[in-house]
């Protein structure tokens, strides 16, 4: 299944995409993404039927929506930093020996063909193309081996950066949460239709060049042991989203460093789940 969320006639709902339309969870009693995400295996396939068996007047095409982000309020963002070596490399940081772990905020979540916009307040933006996992139920201390019975499924993030603001102090978040600084989607992919989350190539263009590309592979901690740790310490809940870190060729990198720039669009790709482009304009354009 893919599972999005919407904004159709200026309402919000979620579905599950069929081809080019959209099965509309409302419809069958789910408010939104995380009411589905949450209601479990059983539920989902119940409403999987449903969906192999509409009629074209169930749903609706989807060029007559608004895409957002598949969650649009993530309960937490959880995000792992220099988790590829040759990001760790190029960033002059030792590989970790355990998870880096920083937060984004819920206000930093805009959907695919949003604009990334660049806040008077950083001089240095960045991208990141990251694979992010999605939380399917409530988890505490996950053993690894089980990591699969908590996950839903999967997304794309780009864990936009200030990275004068992040670099200012050693505590990331505030320059990992700018508006707009978390793109995310254009859908999530359900666990199932991904056959190893950890053999999946992540690329990052901009103007059709490749910036970055790489492959799941080369993650030093994968989703299970990401899953395990997370878990010994807080309560996953459905619909949190780990972003899994993001490989090397950021702007901070460079050669001379690459900000991102107004006018310029963002498209992250990866293999078996999807693509996500974004504009990126200055504060001034925002309407």
């Amino acid at each position: 299944m893919r599972l999005v969320s919407f904004q159709n006639d200026g309402h919000a709902d979620a579905g599950l995409l069929r081809e080019d339309r959209v099965f509309p969870l409302k419809s069958v009693g789910f408010p939104d993404a995380v009411s589905f995400i949450a209601a479990g295996p059983k539920e989902h396939e119940r409403v999987e039927g449903w969906l192999k068996q509409a009629s074209s007047r169930d749903l609706i095409p989807l060029h007559s929506v608004k895409l957002t982000a598949p969650v649009p309020r993530p309960p937490k963002i959880l995000c792992i930093g220099l988790n590829y070596r040759d990001h760790a490399k190029e960033s002059k940081m030792e590989v970790p020996a355990v998870p880096t772990v920083f937060a984004k905020y819920a206000s930093s979540v805009i959907g695919p063909d949003e604009p990334i916009v660049l806040s008077s307040a950083t001089q240095k933006p960045d991208y990141e193309a990251e694979f992010a996992v999605v939380i399917g139920k409530k988890a505490k201390q996950v053993q690894r081996a089980k990591w699969e019975d908590c996950v839903f499924g999967y997304t794309i993030v780009n864990d936009v950066s200030a990275r004068d603001v992040q670099l200012a102090t050693s505590q990331w978040t505030l320059g990992k949460s700018f508006d707009t600084f978390a793109p995310m989607g254009p859908h999530i992919v359900t666990v199932d239709e991904v056959m190893d989350p950890h053999a999946l190539e992540i690329r990052l263009s901009i103007g059709g060049e490749t910036l970055q590309h790489s492959n799941t592979r080369e993650l030093i901690f994968g989703v299970p042991e990401l899953i395990e740790y997370l878990s010994q310490m807080m309560t996953l809940e459905p619909g949190d989203i780990i972003s899994t870190g993001t490989p090397a060729g950021v702007g901070l990198g460079r050669t001379p460093p690459r900000w991102l720039k107004p006018g310029e669009e963002v498209l992250i790709e990866i293999e078996n789940v999807g693509s996500l482009r974004n504009p990126v304009i200055a504060e001034q354009e925002r309407s």
